[in-house]
């Protein structure tokens, strides 16, 4: 192919509308898991496979298994062959697209246009006015379940996409069902970042109603019912669900959290360890365990005097069991992580909670707030189990040094507050901690106060140039 034609295939390519167009990041995600997790979906819940298909097949071209990657691609065009036989160019655009790319990038160039001219063909006849691109909802819908697979940054992204393929089809329970669990993981990343929102209750709702067979559906409505304190109301939900789909993994693990949460342990592992026989190798379902594991424990030490020692390092012993499954086999769980580090704190065996704060701190995909946790739990580690004030005011501080306002900031806050204040008010407070406590003012926006700390901290130390500095550019700030 002469170097022009490869430019002209490369522009067609360009304006596709499939997986290689939605700017969707593998530096975003963790490829094996995603993939893992797409499988799972194939084998256990009851929808035409096509979307799911042609997700995997980009997963795969990412992880440089092209051939495979096609394979999928075929296994996509029998899904649509089954479900929709009188509708195969309108649900087979992405699919072709798909292989297109992938020819492009196997250097295939004329299977690669091949494809570029079926979409074409296909566009003009479903529309006078396409040529290589079409917005039906079919194909924002499948663009919105891409997104929901990459991460909390592609939520909004995805709720737009559902959104759009609602206009055409309002009443679409796919679309509906998509549209209600963007809010739902919108909400949930909000509340992480301290911002108060129930918008997706009525969407959930919506959904369930369109599709009362959707248990999944019906799961996160309950939890979203319990986050607003109508817990009696979303049990309701959970026991209806669970006379529909008493099997199903993706309900289960949902239902069990809903019983953990509601203080109910016993009942959730029950639930996990039903589902665990379904798909054993589940990390979500190990590590649901262990956070029923780690309830009990807290709930035995809160409520006994004097624990059994034996009880207590049962617990542990079970808790670090089911997190380290899922830290083995999910590198990036990032939550995972902090719960087995924390959980052998619990222990006494501070060697492997050093070791897995570190792994957690070399994972590549963690949002600021993520960041923030890790920085408040690896400085709490220093202050309650490695007795170090200094290291833990260290990274109380670099967590605050994000400006991302989260619950995990207030956290480092609070906790950094406490701790300098109580050194000085104590009479131990020396130049470094009023510089510190000037540094924590600064970062909260509370000007006055740092330049009052710095002031302390140069009375004490006068030839520093870090406070001098800052204390001058604090004392600017306010004057300009």
């Amino acid at each position: 192919m002469s170097a022009i034609s490869k430019n002209s295939l490369k522009s067609s390519l360009l304006q596709l509308e499939c997986h290689f167009t939605w700017t969707l990041l593998k530096q975003d995600v963790d490829l094996d898991d995603l993939e893992e997790t797409i499988d799972n979906q194939i084998e256990f819940l009851m929808i035409s496979n096509t979307t799911n298909y042609n997700l995997l097949s980009y997963v795969c071209h990412l992880k440089n298994s092209n051939e495979e990657a096609l394979r999928n691609l075929q296994k996509a065009e029998e899904e649509v062959q089954k479900n929709h036989p009188d509708e195969i160019a309108r649900r087979s655009l992405v699919t072709w697209g798909n292989y297109a790319w992938i020819y492009y990038h196997m250097g295939r160039y004329e299977e690669a246009q091949t494809y570029v001219s079926k979409v074409e063909n296909s566009c003009k006849e479903l529309s006078s006015t396409a040529q290589l691109k079409i917005q039906l909802p079919e194909i924002y819908a499948e663009q919105g379940w891409a997104l929901l697979k990459f991460g909390a940054k592609y939520y909004m992204r995805a709720k737009n996409c559902f959104e759009n393929a609602l206009k055409n089809e309002p009443k679409n329970p796919e679309f509906n069902a998509g549209y209600a669990i963007a809010m739902y993981r919108l909400e949930s990343f909000s509340e992480r970042q301290c911002e108060e929102v129930a918008l997706c209750l009525e969407p959930l709702k919506r959904a369930v109603e369109l599709n009362p067979k959707d248990t999944f559906i019906m799961a996160l409505l309950a939890l979203k019912l319990q986050d607003l304190n109508r817990v009696d109301e979303g049990e309701k939900y959970i026991e209806e669900a669970m006379q529909k789909t008493p099997d199903l993994p993706y309900f289960l693990r949902y239902a069990a959290k809903f019983y953990r949460r509601k203080g109910e342990a016993d009942t959730a592992l029950k639930i996990l360890k039903k589902a665990l026989l379904v798909t054993p190798k589940s990390a979500f379902l190990h590590h649901q365990l262990g956070l029923c594991y780690r309830a009990k424990l807290f709930q035995l030490k809160k409520t006994t005097r004097y624990p059994p020692q034996q009880q207590v390092e049962e617990l542990i012993r079970l808790s670090i069991f089911h997190f380290k499954t899922v830290t083995d086999q999910k590198t990036k769980f990032f939550s995972a992580h902090t719960d087995l580090a924390n959980m052998y704190a619990q222990g006494r065996r501070y060697e492997e909670a050093e070791e897995t704060f570190q792994k957690a701190f070399q994972i590549n995909i963690l949002s600021c707030s993520d960041k923030q946790e890790l920085y408040y739990h690896y400085g709490s580690f220093q202050y309650f189990h490695r007795k170090s004030e200094s290291e833990a005011i260290k990274y109380y501080i670099e967590g605050l040094k994000i400006e991302t306002e989260s619950y995990a900031r207030n956290k480092c806050r609070n906790a950094l507050k406490k701790l300098l204040e109580r050194r000085i008010q104590g009479g131990l407070g020396d130049a470094t901690d009023f510089g510190t406590l000037g540094l924590f003012h600064n970062l909260n926006g509370e000007k006055h106060e740092a330049i009052k700390c710095y002031e302390e901290a140069i009375a004490l130390d006068p030839d520093n140039e870090e406070y001098l500095n800052a204390l001058c550019e604090l004392r600017l700030s306010i004057s300009s």
